[in-house]
């Protein structure tokens, strides 16, 4: 069971804290938003079988797929630059992103084609029902336009960076929901914008 680094902690102060625990991380800021733009730019460039069959001009993968890649190539980009501190999910225990060397230091990255929001599965929102990894720690977060023939070059919206307790995740209302989201203040003080910078 891991300790809230906000335990005791006002909302007020919440902001604060997130600032603290993210200048003590070993991803420094410019790093995350370095990869997650490259590596969204690598999506386009890339071609897929002989001919080769371009994302954004000759196929638009629905968002699942669109955050599928971006999880396992942020994971691979950082490995290579890092290779004896990060490495991507073994098993069922890991975060999405491993740092190797201190565990809590590992990130769960959370995709979305929402325009500013994030989400779990129904699970997130369930007290010891989410399987053996941790709900709680780092997250990555990442907002990204549809791909779309009508939008075949779509951009990161917003990059964000922060800790997120297992106990702030909401599970929907309906019996049948199979999502989990995050209330605005938790949002907005425990996740910071890397990107765009806010002015």
């Amino acid at each position: 069971m891991i300790i809230s680094p906000y335990k005791g902690l006002k909302p007020k102060q919440w902001r604060k804290k997130t600032l603290k625990l993210i200048q003590k991380h070993p991803l420094q800021r410019k790093e995350i938003v370095d990869v997650v733009l490259g590596v969204w730019d690598d999506i386009f460039k890339s071609g897929i079988g002989k001919k080769p069959y371009k994302i954004g001009v000759d196929i638009f993968p629905k968002p699942q797929i669109m955050g599928f890649l971006l999880h396992e190539l942020i994971a691979l980009e950082l490995r290579g630059r890092h290779p004896k501190d990060w490495r991507g999910e073994a098993d069922s225990s890991d975060k999405d992103l491993v740092y190797i060397p201190d565990g809590s230091y590992s990130v769960e990255i959370k995709t979305s084609s929402h325009g500013s929001k994030i989400f779990g599965n129904r699970s997130y929102a369930q007290e010891g029902r989410g399987g053996k990894k941790s709900k709680s720690g780092y997250y990555l977060a990442v907002n990204f336009e549809k791909c779309t023939r009508e939008c075949s070059k779509p951009r990161i919206l917003l990059i964000r960076f922060g800790w997120i307790d297992a106990a702030d995740w909401r599970g929907q209302k309906a019996a049948t929901g199979q999502q989990a989201s995050l209330p605005p203040e938790i949002e907005n003080s425990k996740l910071i914008h890397l990107f765009p910078e806010r002015q």
